[in-house]
């Protein structure tokens, strides 16, 4: 994992989410948009990918109420933007348990890594996944957990 990516693992954020085009110009004037809590719970991604995942969640959770069509509009944008095979989870309560794997292709090439993490606390029961090096990012949005991470 590179300096860049260790430094940008955990913190708190504030963001405003995009508002919605098809608001009237007078109620988008009248009320500021609200501002979301973000914090970074565990991420092995470049900084700059990290912001976009998190500006990618708040204008879905701003388009959809049902977690499963945030996740599904999320791991689209990132399929699209960053080429198959993106995997996104929304949800509440959740924890993450990932590998630390040194990946090779069949002409023995470096591939990649993935790391190892496990843990007992309560924060961590419920998830384990295995991703490619530099595409994993756990965060919260206000109370909305999102997993995304990119495997296959």
């Amino acid at each position: 994992m590179s300096d860049d990516t260790k430094k940008s693992t955990a913190g708190a954020v504030m963001v405003k989410p995009i508002s919605d085009a098809r608001k009237p110009l007078s109620a988008a004037a009248a009320a500021p948009t609200p501002t979301k809590k973000v914090i970074i719970k565990s991420a092995d991604m470049m900084p700059n990918m990290q912001k976009e995942a998190v500006d990618i969640a708040v204008n879905a959770f701003e388009k959809y109420n049902v977690e499963k069509d945030v996740a599904e509009n999320i791991k689209k944008e990132f399929d699209k933007r960053h080429g198959p095979t993106w995997h996104c989870i929304v949800g509440r309560n959740f924890g993450v348990i990932w590998l630390n794997l040194t990946i090779y292709s069949f002409q023995t090439e470096f591939v990649g890594t993935v790391k190892l993490h496990s843990c007992s606390q309560d924060h961590c029961k419920g998830s384990y996944v295995t991703h490619e090096t530099n595409h994993f990012v756990y965060f919260y949005l206000d109370q909305k957990a999102v997993l995304l991470f990119k495997s296959g």
